[in-house]
């Protein structure tokens, strides 16, 4: 769990390797030119296998952001933005900002879906930010199903015995971080799945 003290160099390992796909913000160049994907809990634009993730936890007024390390093995908390309710703006430019701030290569946004599976009206503001966020930010942005993650979030801090008010002011962003987890691990499944068929890494 302590790799993501590999940070710095994360960026420059493959030497000839370096086309777009790490590319963070030269990436803004072709807003659009992503892959989709599909998974049973995102879907989306495919993410980089390599670089900074960023996920988000969308909230009303605060929207809890988490960050993996380049290698995309462990996605720690990071930050709670406070924005204005009812103004999502000033969020998109937050979250824009952001990104730069965490040198982000893709961007997961918590897609929170009803019980049953359907989009309320919570989900569908997760794909106008997504929407504006890929226009914005010109990253890949994935949606992620996060009905479970506030749930799985307050455990992981009851667990760590963090008195009600410092839960209230850190759940966001775990949630984000356990949003971004399961995209990790999704993520190196995939990749997993790719080399057994292609070379072996």
């Amino acid at each position: 769990m302590i790799d993501a003290g590999h940070d710095a160099p994360g960026h420059e390992a493959p030497g000839h390797e370096a086309p777009e796909p790490t590319a963070g913000h030269d990436a803004a160049d072709e807003p659009g030119g992503y892959d989709a994907t599909e998974h049973p809990a995102g879907h989306g634009d495919a993410l980089p296998h390599r670089g900074r993730l960023l996920g988000i936890d969308l909230g009303e007024v605060r929207i809890g952001l988490a960050v993996s390390d380049p290698g995309q093995v462990v996605a720690s908390p990071a930050e709670t933005l406070h924005v204005p309710r009812d103004a999502d703006g000033p969020a998109v430019e937050a979250l824009a900002d952001a990104s730069v701030r965490h040198d982000a290569a893709g961007l997961v946004v918590g897609y929170p879906r009803t019980l049953d599976g359907r989009e309320g009206r919570a989900a569908g503001r997760a794909r106008r930010f997504a929407d504006e966020l890929r226009r914005r930010t010109g990253l890949p942005v994935l949606l992620w199903d996060e009905r479970f993650t506030t749930v799985e979030a307050e455990r992981v801090l009851l667990e760590a015995d963090l008195s009600r008010a410092d839960r209230k002011d850190t759940i966001d962003r775990v949630a984000a971080s356990v949003l971004l987890q399961a995209v990790l691990e999704a993520q190196r499944r995939q990749t997993h799945g790719q080399t057994h068929g292609q070379t072996h890494h």
